[in-house]
């Protein structure tokens, strides 16, 4: 059996995204301040947010991902604008296979780098099963709110960090639903002056 994770970024008020995603927004409106304690070259380094950034980017056997995740314009795929493969370029971060949950049926793509992204209209224990198959090692859920969220929902997730930042965002979207039924055991806390990075066990 695969080992499940998901690593995501929060805000104070327990939103992972802002409100409307758009492609000059592709985290919502005020998202991108989650992530600076990783990606924003004008904040000094710390030691600490190196080695959880660290953490994130270690290779994975596979990756399952929302369609949010994955591009800003819903419904039929022909409504994005021209082929669209995805926020990262020609060479994605992932390296391994991503199964792209959606309502919508579409070839698979085939990145530069190992990474090919393959959609899945079954649902979320389809594209997970799928994962934990095509994989060599732990299946990741890479986001967005709906895929974790589903991921807490069904009982399948086993480990789950979260970097804290000290970002209020009023409003987005949330990976904890009143339906989640799961115990969070801390095993790790850290932090820095852009995040507080804490890794929950999860038991059900």
């Amino acid at each position: 059996m695969t080992f499940t994770t998901a690593h995501v970024s929060m805000s104070l008020d327990g939103f992972i995204a802002g409100p409307d995603q758009t492609l000059d927004n592709p985290i919502g409106v005020g998202g991108l301040d989650l992530h600076r304690w990783h990606f924003d070259a004008e904040l000094p380094g710390h030691e600490i947010d190196a080695r959880w950034t660290a953490m994130l980017l270690r290779p994975r056997g596979a990756y399952v991902m929302g369609r949010n995740m994955f591009g800003p314009v819903r419904g039929e795929w022909s409504s994005y604008p021209g082929d669209w493969r995805g926020w990262w370029g020609d060479e994605p971060p992932y390296h391994a296979p991503v199964f792209v949950l959606t309502h919508h049926e579409h070839e698979p793509i085939e990145m530069a780098g190992g990474t090919t992204f393959h959609f899945v209209t079954e649902g979320f224990l389809a594209a997970l099963a799928m994962a934990r198959e095509a994989g060599d090692g732990d299946v990741d859920v890479a986001g967005g709110a709906s895929a974790v969220r589903q991921a807490l929902l069904h009982g399948v997730l086993d480990e789950l960090t979260l970097d804290i930042a000290p970002v209020l965002l009023g409003a987005g979207e949330r990976i904890f639903d009143p339906g989640i039924e799961a115990t969070l055991e801390q095993a790790e806390v850290e932090h820095s002056p852009w995040a507080t990075h804490l890794r929950f066990r999860i038991t059900y």
